[in-house]
């Protein structure tokens, strides 16, 4: 059979698009299992280029971090150090104590930058740096691709390994507990502050966190937080779990957040871990340096974690809010409802401590200066519903007599303009309407509105009145007599008969029935009170 020049081509051309779809198909193989392996977080060398050079030993080099086969079988421990300082630790030690009796095991540093002056590490340990490089893949900065055992052993700067099969018990007894709530086990380090066991109780709504002392008791002590110095030992898969798995300070971070997974800690007394290093820092100024960056780093975790106050086990207390010097938590208030409910949360405790402070502060001038007042509004239901503001309430309102005001001299002169008083309190005519105000601070504008009101034919009333339902006329005799109640951690002056008034100005059932200012915009769940 003869083929023509023409079927020759044709067979030709064919022959080779077969050619070309066979190498597109496998170049396209090819690159889906590398995009797989990178998944994965895979070993492959992915090294940022480093000013300090090879000595950091910086992830990603070859193994970086990942686990190596070692005593015929893979290690089930990745041994991580966390937090150091810069300008004076002991990490190679720890480092050098860890690998010289279990050479198998991958031992990781943790900084979120470079460390100047370098690491210098021993073979086997490796740094990751978590700030991302812009040359670099997402994976090279991420923690959980440079973990591939089962369990992390989470120890503090100048420790050192004594005891080699630590960590087989420290495994089972982690294993023991099944999936129930016991989620980390917990060994104190030695010659160190004493390791306490803690209740830890995080209250995201209310924007604050309370240590309590746990119950003492014998080794196997189970609680949901640690004080002082201790190590950890967590599964992976736990870890990288977390929001945010190794944030700084460690403990406080990681507590947190088992904390509102319900997790638990067990805290052994054996065995224990020695600390080669005694005091951490050589000098009173490097320890000073220290604490200052602890509480810096405390700040701004407890600023991330949406935390502005800590109550500790020995009652003091720590704010991370607002204060007279700095502006309020939330920004202007639209349609009545604050910012803070939208993410569904009260007003932060900073908030609540301004707002009580300007109110005595408010009524101790009222008083002296002889202005009759009451308390009004959501105030008043706060009164008889807390005795305190509202939990969500975002300003205090106050009714006064409009024929007192010439009696104190911080309102009788603001047509004018603003006082700036000698307590830095700000009193000022409002100008949203016909009534006062006084804030915080200049720089903070939480503040109390004073509400003139004037007796017509014995009812109260006003010539301006404001869009708010409850801005309405009402009886005098409610202000005859006034009555004391406790509001705020003070007694102040309330209408006689509260309920009356109350449902007078919002309707009926109001004490009962709390809600939202505008439910229209956000709904209170009252099953959640």
């Amino acid at each position: 059979m003869r083929i023509s020049l023409c079927q020759g081509l044709l067979t030709g051309a064919i022959i080779l698009n077969l050619l070309i779809l066979y190498y597109v198909s496998r170049a396209q193989q090819q690159m889906m299992e590398k995009r797989k392996e990178l998944g994965r977080g895979s070993r492959r060398t992915v090294r940022p280029a480093s000013p300090f050079g090879g000595a950091l030993g910086v992830i990603g080099g070859e193994h970086g971090g990942m686990a190596v086969e070692g005593h015929g079988r893979s290690p089930r421990v990745t041994v991580l150090l966390r937090e150091f300082e810069f300008f004076e630790n002991f990490v190679g030690d720890v480092a050098n104590s860890f690998l010289r009796q279990r050479p198998e095991l991958p031992f990781l540093a943790v900084a979120d930058t470079y460390p100047y002056p370098p690491l210098v590490l021993p073979d086997g340990a490796r740094l990751l740096v978590l700030s991302p490089s812009p040359d670099q893949p997402p994976q090279a900065h991420r923690p959980e691709f440079h973990v591939q055992t089962e369990f992390v052993l989470l120890v503090p700067d100048g420790v050192e390994l004594e005891q080699p099969r630590v960590f087989e018990r420290l495994i089972k007894e982690l294993e023991g507990e099944g999936g129930g709530p016991v989620r980390l086990v917990a060994v104190p380090v030695l010659a160190r502050s004493a390791v306490q066991c803690l209740h830890l109780r995080v209250n995201l709504k209310e924007w604050t966190a309370t240590y309590s002392p746990a119950a003492s008791g014998s080794s196997g002590s189970v609680c949901t937080a640690l004080q002082g110095d201790a190590v950890v030992l967590i599964r992976t898969e736990d870890l990288f779990n977390l929001s945010v798995p190794l944030g700084r300070p460690l403990f406080p971070a990681l507590f947190v957040q088992t904390t509102l997974r319900g997790w638990k800690v067990k805290l052994l007394e054996s065995p224990c871990f020695s600390a080669n290093h005694r005091p951490l820092f050589s000098s009173a100024h490097n320890q000073w340096k220290a604490d200052t960056r602890l509480k810096e780093a405390t700040g701004k975790l407890m600023r991330s974690f949406g935390l502005k106050r800590l109550l500790l086990p020995e009652g003091k207390e720590q704010w991370f809010g607002c204060s007279k010097e700095t502006p309020r938590c939330f920004g202007t208030v639209q349609d009545d409802t604050p910012e803070y409910l939208y993410l569904d949360r009260w007003t932060p405790p900073c908030c609540l401590r301004a707002l009580r402070e300007t109110t005595k502060y408010v009524i101790n001038v009222l008083e002296s200066s002889g202005v009759r007042y009451w308390l009004e509004g959501g105030s008043l239901l706060g009164a008889v519903r807390h005795q305190d503001i509202i939990p969500w309430d975002y300003d205090v309102d106050l009714g006064i007599y409009l024929e007192d005001v010439p009696n104190c001299d911080h309102l009788k002169n603001l047509d004018s303009g603003s006082l700036v008083d000698a307590n830095g309190y700000v009193w000022e005519r409002a100008v949203e309407g016909d009534f006062y105000r006084v804030q915080y601070s200049e720089a903070n504008h939480l503040h109390v509105d004073l509400w003139p009101f004037y007796p017509r034919n014995s009812v109260m009333t006003k010539d301006t009145w404001t869009e708010h339902k409850q801005d309405v006329e009402f009886p005098e005799h409610f202000l005859q007599p006034l009555v004391p109640m406790p509001f705020a951690g003070i007694t102040a002056y309330g209408p006689n008969n509260q309920r009356a008034f109350l449902e007078l100005k919002f309707g009926e059932g109001v004490i009962e029935n709390p809600q939202y200012p505008n439910p229209m915009k956000k709904r209170l769940d009252r099953s959640k009170l």
